[in-house]
């Protein structure tokens, strides 16, 4: 035996999961241990799948920046083994890490593996599609075939675009389309379309024309108009698939709705699961406690700023004329300011109470009125930040008009109170340091001030 058998021998020998020194060092990304190891390899050499079924092809094209040590093994090798688990192929892998610059280098040499499908019949861009992010990586692969964007997979039928819509990829839908228009027009095996995924999302695309334009996509109004009336397995159009996910207008179908997205749930692509349907699962218990919180904050803000109306800083002129009752500080741009945030809080923290009284019914009803329950939720939170951030407003002018004679202490009482707002993303460190500084201000610059 030669030397170069010799070594040729010994590059070959695997461990107890199959894997040889040149699985080893693709699935580390060492190039320059890679491009020794092909030194001495046989061209004709197949190297074969590990009990992972995983080639070393396969195991480079999985890392992210693969895209040289890829060129390596396949300008190497006449014939290299591109084989994963699952039936999966190296361009599914590099899909999967989202690597454009390996499924350029592998289409260069591979061209023919877009159309591969994994054991479920997914292609390279079925991956790509139902991950989502990986634009650069779609482009590439309809750019080498456009075919592969109207393959349908084992389980579903669904089409690229379809998995894309169904995981609301949005930017991965108008890239697809982009490229592919009519691709719109292909249903899966229960008749659902692009319209029908994006209504089970609750898509904030609006169902019509304009959805096909974005991007500067363009289809005939026959192809929208087919895809509006088509009515799927369940005979519900896009439409009121839309309606009933997000008002429950059409309570006889919602119970078959709630099932098919169960099933859509239980699917998996590229091993990661379909993104969940439901709403965020929050206990009855604590959505009561949040509602108790934001009622009792609401009430304290339109009772201190009632009082703050009818006892407005520097108080009224009381001799007798046409300006008795009136604010002596009514002419001062910071007054003037006080009393429009003070009024907008009230209004805001008294609507936050219209708006938990109007709905108190939705917290003691069962969970199909949970959607309902959130929506309340997030309003009544919205006016009631909005309420908190005009008192402070309120807060920090009252005190600055009052203030006003003593120029730096009216500017350091207007700092202070806008604070509130920076507190939360303090350490503790940081709220010691914003301590010291307050009382350093309060103990150097204020008495200036005073003399």
């Amino acid at each position: 035996m030669d030397q170069v058998s010799a070594v040729r021998e010994m590059l070959r020998i695997t461990d107890q999961e199959c894997n040889t020194a040149l699985h080893e060092a693709a699935g580390c990304g060492n190039v320059e241990v890679v491009k020794a190891l092909l030194e001495f390899e046989d061209p004709e050499f197949p190297y074969s799948a590990n009990k992972k079924q995983e080639t070393p092809l396969y195991i480079a094209a999985r890392r992210r920046g693969s895209g040289r040590l890829l060129t390596l093994l396949l300008d190497k090798f006449k014939s290299t083994s591109h084989g994963g688990p699952h039936g999966r192929t190296a361009l599914h892998a590099a899909a999967m890490a989202g690597d454009a610059e390996a499924i350029r280098v592998i289409l260069k040499k591979k061209g023919n593996l877009t159309k591969e499908r994994d054991e479920d019949g997914c292609t390279p861009l079925h991956y790509a599609a139902h991950l989502g992010g990986r634009f650069s990586v779609v482009e590439e692969l309809l750019k080498r075939d456009v075919s592969a964007a109207y393959i349908g997979d084992k389980k579903k039928g669904m089409t690229p675009l379809l998995m894309a819509a169904r995981q609301r990829n949005a930017q991965t839908v108008s890239k697809i389309l982009s490229l592919c228009p009519d691709s719109c027009e292909k249903v899966d095996n229960d008749g659902l379309s692009l319209l029908h995924y994006l209504a089970f999302r609750g898509s904030s695309y609006p169902l019509e024309l304009s959805l096909f334009r974005r991007g500067g996509i363009e289809i005939v109004y026959g192809s929208l108009r087919n895809l509006m009336k088509l009515e799927g397995a369940f005979g519900m159009t896009p439409q009121e698939v839309y309606n009933a996910v997000q008002y429950e207008k059409h309570h006889h179908k919602q119970e078959q709705i709630d099932k098919l997205l169960e099933e859509i749930e239980n699917d998996q692509v590229a091993d990661k699961p379909v993104r969940p349907f439901g709403l965020p699962t929050i206990s009855t218990a604590s959505l009561e406690k949040k509602r108790e919180g934001h009622i009792i904050v609401a009430g304290l803000i339109a009772t201190v700023t009632f009082a703050a109306a009818i006892t407005v800083p520097g108080g009224f002129k009381s001799e007798k004329g046409s300006e008795q009752g009136t604010p002596f500080l009514i002419h001062e741009a910071a007054f003037k300011v006080f009393i429009i945030s003070n009024g907008l809080a009230f209004i805001l923290s008294l609507s936050t109470l219209s708006v938990y009284l109007r709905t108190m019914n939705f917290f003691s009803s069962n969970s199909k009125q949970r959607r309902k329950i959130l929506i309340t939720k997030l309003t009544a939170k919205n006016l009631l930040n909005g309420a908190l951030i005009a008192m402070v407003i309120a807060f920090s002018t009252a005190n600055y008009v009052v203030l006003k004679p003593s120029h730096a202490l009216a500017i350091a009482s207007c700092l202070v109170g806008p604070a509130f707002i920076f507190t939360p993303l303090l350490t503790r460190k940081w709220m010691l340091i914003f301590v010291w500084i307050s009382a350093y201000i309060v103990n150097v610059f204020i008495p200036f001030s005073l003399v």
